[in-house]
């Protein structure tokens, strides 16, 4: 269906499938640059899971069932320091895991279009913490982690931010609790991973800052012109929970001023794509994701 100028999709609706591609392949080519915004759910198809409400995060971590621990209270800095054996269960567990599955292939598929062709004029920025991008081979200057890595780690004496140490948090699953905690090669403090988390202001955001610097700039670079170069935005399984791709991908959308940009949604119930502003008419479709 076709509603203001927005193509709309429900992915149940296989027959439609290959026509809402087409159209979402002429705006991409159609546009000078080319940028992927990516929540939670582009990782899922990987098999890494979401922690979608307590039930999901209770599925994947049973023991925080038993004692009714929500994933926001797992997930913060006051778990850390009452806990950090189980905290870095928790965090060695997931990073375990996000080193040894390797992305599926729609990160190669995108990697394809951005490379081909975008050549060089396309970036990511992602909420995801897993380092698959890289690990797919985009570049780390094209990737901005908007709520930091599990690759990374912070000192929590020096807070230095450095690569995590080791290959694998030696994990007990019987008792969950780590066996083995990662310490600073220099204060020989306990460490942190370097990721925001929930009321979280002891994150040291230096290596996103700079991330987030390159990213200004290649938005600078496309939108700088008098003619004002059109942007492709796909953004791909960002959900409800955590609006900040969503509200990222919008605002590069922004039509009422200076980008003339295409965005193009995709999540589990709903796909698709807007206009460009210069044929935006009427109100903007309700989103959906």
């Amino acid at each position: 269906a076709e509603y203001m100028g927005y193509i709309i999709f429900y992915i149940g609706m296989k027959s439609k499938i290959e026509a809402l591609a087409l159209v979402a392949a002429k705006r991409i080519i159609r546009s000078n640059a080319f940028l992927i915004t990516a929540g939670a759910g582009m990782g899922s198809d990987s098999g890494l899971p979401t922690f979608r409400g307590n039930e999901g995060f209770w599925k994947n971590y049973p023991l925080f069932q038993k004692t009714k621990m929500s994933f926001y209270e797992a997930a913060s800095p006051d778990f850390f320091e009452s806990n950090p054996d189980q905290y870095w269960y928790f965090y060695g567990h997931r990073y375990n895991m996000y080193r040894s599955i390797h992305p599926h292939k729609g990160f190669n598929m995108l990697l394809d279009i951005a490379k081909k062709a975008k050549k060089d004029h396309y970036f990511v920025f992602t909420s995801n913490v897993d380092g698959h991008f890289q690990k797919a081979g985009f570049p780390e200057e094209k990737v901005v982690e908007c709520h930091g890595s599990i690759n990374y780690c912070q000192c929590h004496h020096c807070n230095k931010i450095i690569p995590t140490p080791i290959e694998k948090v030696p994990i007990d699953l019987e008792k969950c609790v780590a066996t083995e905690l990662p310490t600073c090669p220099e204060c020989r403090i306990l460490l942190r991973p370097n990721i925001l988390m929930f009321n979280d202001y002891g994150w040291n955001g230096q290596r996103t800052m700079e991330q987030e610097a390159r990213f200004h700039q290649f938005i600078e670079d496309h939108t700088s012109s008098v003619l004002r170069n059109s942007i492709a935005i796909v953004e791909i399984g960002a959900g409800l929970a955590v609006s900040t791709i969503r509200r990222t991908g919008e605002h590069y959308f922004d039509f009422e001023k200076k980008y003339k940009s295409t965005l193009i949604r995709v999540n589990n119930c709903l796909l698709y794509t807007s206009p460009s502003p210069r044929d935006q008419r009427g109100p903007r479709m309700p989103s959906s994701a």
